[in-house]
């Protein structure tokens, strides 16, 4: 007799992996964007009990899927060998334990939060890059930044908020 869960789970990957790749092959950047802002609701109605590690390691190969299929010949033509140190330590850095950390706890937060209050933590993103930025003694950005942190830190309260009897 079949394992049904290992076979919807083996299905859940499958699905989270094919839909990464259908998206950005299809629609290109603007299909990155779409699967980005699909994958936190999508996550808990994707999930079949498997664990997070297995969940972010099928992101992370559907990212690596789409980034051979949209940069390929970038990739192929670049001469590796050339590249200085700290470019190998940023790429390794950034494409593996940031990446895998990042899909870890939005996973984490999207089983147990509503997708939307999910997203709207996103927003804190670039003013936490600022602040990160002031405080190792960065100039402060130009003004023209400063509308655009007013508007996140609206939406996010728009989006945080709670409704008079709504659970929190």
């Amino acid at each position: 007799m079949p394992d049904t869960a290992a076979h919807d789970r083996r299905r859940g990957h499958l699905a989270m992996l094919g839909f990464a790749a259908l998206v950005a092959g299809s629609f290109g950047l603007g299909g990155l964007a779409a699967a980005h802002a699909l994958f936190t609701p999508l996550v808990a109605r994707l999930n079949r009990g498997e664990p997070a590690a297995i969940s972010t390691l099928l992101v992370m190969l559907g990212g690596l899927a789409v980034l051979v299929a949209v940069s390929g010949g970038a990739l192929l033509a670049t001469d590796w060998g050339a590249l200085p140190p700290i470019v190998w330590i940023t790429a390794v850095y950034l494409g593996i334990p940031a990446t895998a950390v990042t899909f870890l706890l939005l996973r984490y937060a999207a089983m147990r939060l509503p997708s939307a209050k999910v997203m709207a933590y996103t927003y804190l993103v670039p003013s936490f890059v600022i602040v990160w930025e002031l405080a190792l003694g960065q100039t402060p950005p130009p003004a023209l930044v400063l509308p655009g942190i007013a508007l996140c830190a609206a939406a996010l309260v728009l989006l945080l908020k709670h409704e008079d009897g709504a659970a929190p």
